[in-house]
């Protein structure tokens, strides 16, 4: 029955296309009319599921980005159309439709990759060029389907030699030639080795559509680039009747390989191979293609290989994809004019993707799904494993239990599976992944420990899974339902169904390593229904962190402590589209590293919002650059990659359109009486200036405050050491450069909640908030709120002072972005209100501070002030001198003594070597 609703669905959808939107009795009729042709067993119920499903889908919209141009770029793809027979296009097209990518959103892509396509060079144009250009994704949303798209209509348009630089490991340059061969060439290229028997033999993907026109591949499923390979297909490359296509792994060996054989063709009298238009396309571009912080030679070389193969041709282009904006590309340069001089930096276009509406990103998971003062919707803490599974471990470490909230997590993932199968979702794969290791011989040990538990819980299920409420007496049983109760139980009400399911589901589930040592494979083959998908649990460090998809994964169990951005957001594979089974999402993870998230992805956010903003300002890539290096959270990505050089690092940070506030403030006592001293006075001030108080839902408001008000508070702050954007001397001169004009005049907010006891020491009485601190910092004696969410105010406090109606206006834009229905809840990220203000916004915290739940009665919490601390907000609006920026300097040894050194897996260091 489920194949036959299928078959329906797509052959509806596939019609829908290129028709006008229908009606909802319009479509229900056409529904009825593919049903009564090719399954008229189905009834009416049957009938109203597929019209639901495909309106579900309807209402996923995909924005289409925003374009940073550099100067003197021409747009040439629409004169060129007429010309152009978009064959390879047109078969992906129907592909992703197939498989059941929504219409807008297919319509969304089509012109995202024309708008790439016509920044590149022109392939009918016979003169030398040379194109750079960044595309900036988000994680797991989309960027592969992106590029191939891009690569079909490349192809199209004349393109004859294509190139894609893969990651540094097999295993991603693996995943990405089957996406290639899925979605252009049309065959499976590891199967097309084995035999030539039959022209149509081992066709996939877009081949089914159309098997003719196949681009030569000199790369496929089972192995990289290889001159004698590549050689013997000379003659098909010679004729350039079709395109030819490599993937390559981002290794020095392999492009020098590369390099060789094109010299090598070129030498032989071929001139063709070296003239005709070339398309790079650098997959993670911020991965190893740039000097990243690893600072090995290897990496350098790797850079220098990829500007000579681009040097090798007379018309090329390079187009980096990656989803992490502050990319090293744009921080190392010391210089402002220095960042121009990287061959690789996209002088000529950056264009910023928009994810669809269904996307589980970052800013769902970390903002929208963590709020203020309720629990997490998908996050899940770890706190238990410090005394079997400490974050830092030596190589040797040797792994005899594992966590109880990793044992949930298996158990969990053991019940999506399950809910999924009843869900009739039983052909699709489901992953879970276990990140807790950069350390190869323990990620080993994780994987036996884990096969351990697995196989138990198989046991248990395969013995007393379908004797019903007794097999509740068997431990393990009970267990899962403990689980499903604690974590599942709106999702599937109906314990007996999940039990009776259990064993048929999870008998085939398997602990996989996934590693540069391991032997282990994680194959996911082509779903089909009627097949059960498989079941991975997957353990690794690197080799999981980037790039690499794992199909269904529902189960994160993550305990790492990077610091740094990009790797950070890179090991986020739970990132991606969840549709029919997002509510069964989980990650569990540590209080620090979801704080971190959280912070990063508002980071994030702000600087997608600043490639608009910089579209609509008409700005250059160069401007951007600048905006990446200039963003307040870059102070850290700069303290971590320079701090082995030197003891102190200088940046330059532009502070328009941000805002900063004291996530830490010291607790030495001389600097805790003065910040109470200097908020006293401010509030003295206030209070006699006699200025009209407004009560708001965030505390009290009081508007037309001169800035000197605000500039001698700055004056008086003793700032903590390790708080860095907010010390006072680059603040104030920020200040001070626009006192007569754009801050002249500031609203200051004093918070203070509803409900609670007054405490009147700064001279008002102010209920204080309270706020989580993270107790390992005490000793360094500092506060720090909110963990590494750095977070002082409640979300939604710029909104404070606002006009209201464009407060609702900027809230409508929001949603309509974000594809939210009317009605439906939305955190609302603050930087939407900061676009809207006409003044600066000042806010006075003060905070009673707690350790976190269950902690109170740790050592450490003795060290946290009895009374309420000071601490400040920032709100700046838009400047309209928003290149001007302002000199922070940072103690980069003690920055390193506070967030250690950045760890390097095992992997990693084993891919650079042997590279």
């Amino acid at each position: 029955m489920r194949e036959a609703i299928e078959t329906v669905k797509n052959m509806v959808e596939m019609g829908l296309f290129n028709q006008p939107r229908k009606t909802e009795d319009e479509l229900r009729s056409m529904i009825r009319g593919v049903s009564a042709a090719v399954a008229p067993s189905l009834g009416d119920d049957e009938i109203e599921q597929i019209a639901r499903e495909i309106e579900h889908k309807q209402g996923i919209k995909a924005g289409l980005g925003a374009v940073v141009d550099g100067e003197g770029f021409e747009p040439w793809l629409d004169d060129a159309k007429p010309n152009i027979e978009p064959f390879y296009w047109n078969r992906y097209q129907k592909l992703l439709l197939q498989n059941g990518l929504p219409k807008d959103v297919v319509i969304s892509l089509d012109k995202v990759t024309d708008t790439i396509l016509s920044r590149l060079g022109n392939p009918s144009k016979h003169v030398p060029w040379d194109r750079r250009g960044m595309v900036v994704g988000h994680v797991q949303s989309g960027k592969t389907a992106n590029y191939t798209g891009l690569i079909c209509k490349a192809a199209d348009a004349g393109y004859r030699l294509i190139i894609v630089i893969a990651g540094i490991h097999n295993n991603l340059r693996n995943q990405t030639q089957a996406r290639i061969d899925e979605g252009f060439i049309g065959r499976d290229t590891g199967k097309s080795q084995e035999t030539r028997k039959g022209p149509n033999r081992h066709i996939i993907g877009v081949g089914h559509f159309d098997p003719n026109k196949t681009p030569v591949s000199l790369t496929n499923t089972l192995r990289d680039f290889n001159k004698a390979t590549a050689s013997t297909n000379t003659s098909e490359i010679d004729s350039y009747k079709v395109p030819v296509v490599l993937v390559i792994k981002k290794n020095s060996s392999t492009l020098r390989n590369l390099l060789q054989w094109l010299k090598d063709n070129s030498a032989r009298g071929d001139s063709e191979m070296i003239d005709q238009p070339m398309l790079l396309i650098d997959d993670e571009a911020d991965n190893a293609s740039i000097n990243t912080k690893y600072n090995k030679e290897e990496v350098t070389t790797t850079n220098r290989l990829i500007r000579e193969l681009l040097n090798t041709f007379h018309r090329s282009c390079y187009v980096g994809y990656t989803a992490t904006p502050f990319a090293n590309i744009f921080i190392d340069p010391d210089q402002d004019d220095e960042m121009l001089a990287e061959d690789l930096f996209p002088k000529d276009f950056i264009i910023g993707l928009d994810a669809p509406s269904n996307y589980f990103g970052g800013n769902k998971v970390f903002i929208e799904g963590l709020p203020d003062d309720e629990d997490p919707t998908w996050l899940r803490y770890i706190d238990d494993n410090e005394d079997v599974l400490p974050v830092k471990h030596p190589q040797d470490f040797v792994v005899e239990a594992l966590p109880d909230s990793l044992v949930t997590a298996v158990r969990a993932f053991l019940l999506t599976a399950a809910i999924r199968k009843l869900r009739n979702q039983e052909h699709k794969h489901c992953s879970m992944l276990v990140n807790a290791s950069f350390r190869n011989p323990v990620q080993e040990q994780l994987r036996n420990r884990l096969h351990e538990v697995l196989q138990r819980i198989q046991n248990a299920v395969r013995i007393n899974g379908a004797t019903g409420p007794k097999g509740l007496a068997d431990p393990e049983i009970a267990a899962l339902k403990d689980v499903w109760e604690a974590e599942f139980k709106t999702c599937h009400s109906s314990w007996s169904e999940i039990q009776d399911a259990l064993h048929e589901t999870i008998a085939s589930a398997q602990v996989v390593l996934v590693n540069s040592k391991s032997k282990d494979v994680l194959d996911y083959p082509k779903e089909v229904r009627g097949k059960p998908g498989r079941k991975y649990i997957a353990v690794g460090g690197f080799a999981l962190s980037r790039g690499l998809t794992l199909e269904g994964l529902t189960v994160t169990w993550f305990l790492r402590n990077t610091k740094m951005y990009d790797t950070l957001m890179q090991m986020g594979r739970w990132f991606g589209y969840r549709t029919g089974y997002e509510d069964l999402c989980r990650i569990w993870m540590p209080a620090e590293a979801i704080d971190w998230y959280a912070f990063i992805a508002n980071a994030t956010e702000e600087l997608h919002a600043e490639i608009h903003d910089m579209e609509t300002a008409k700005a250059t890539p160069r401007d951007f650059g600048l905006a990446v290096r200039s963003h307040p959270a870059s102070l850290l990505v700069t303290a971590r990659n320079k701090m082995g050089a030197s003891t102190k690092v200088t940046t330059l940070v532009g502070l328009s359109n941000k805002f900063v506030e004291t996530s830490k403030v010291s607790i030495k006592p001389a600097d805790l009486s003065a910040n109470v001293d200097a908020a006293r006075s401010l509030v003295s001030k206030l209070v006699e200036a006699n200025k009209e108080e407004e009560q708001t839902r965030w505390g009290t408001l009081i508007r037309g405050v001169p800035v000197d008000f605000i500039d001698e508070f700055l004056a008086g702050w003793r700032n903590a050491e390790q708080s860095l954007t907010t010390d006072p001397g680059p603040v104030r001169s920020y200040i001070r450069a626009r006192s007569a004009d754009e801050l002249k005049t500031w609203d200051v907010l004093i918070p203070s909640l509803a409900k609670g006891e007054p405490d009147t020491t700064l001279g008002k009485p102010i209920v204080p908030a309270t706020r989580y601190v993270d107790l390992h910092d005490l000793k360094h004696e500092f506060l720090s709120f909110s963990g590494k969410r750095m977070r002082v105010a409640s979300r939604g406090v710029e909104r404070a002072g606002v006009d209201p109606l464009k407060a609702d206006a900027a809230e409508a834009r929001y949603r309509e972005e974000k594809g939210k229905e009317a009605g439906e809840r939305v955190n609302y990220p603050d930087s939407i209100y900061r676009r809207e203000r006409d003044r600066g916004l000042f806010i006075l915290h003060f905070v009673k501070a707690k350790a976190p739940d269950g902690k109170e009665d740790a050592k450490e919490a003795s060290l946290i002030p009895a009374a309420p601390v000071v601490a400040w907000g920032l709100s700046l609006p838009v400047s309209s001198r928003p290149a001007e920026r302002v000199e922070y300097v940072v103690n980069a040894v003690r920055y390193r003594e506070l967030f250690g050194d950045e760890d390097e897996d095992d992997d990693l260091e084993a891919a650079l070597e042997t590279s």
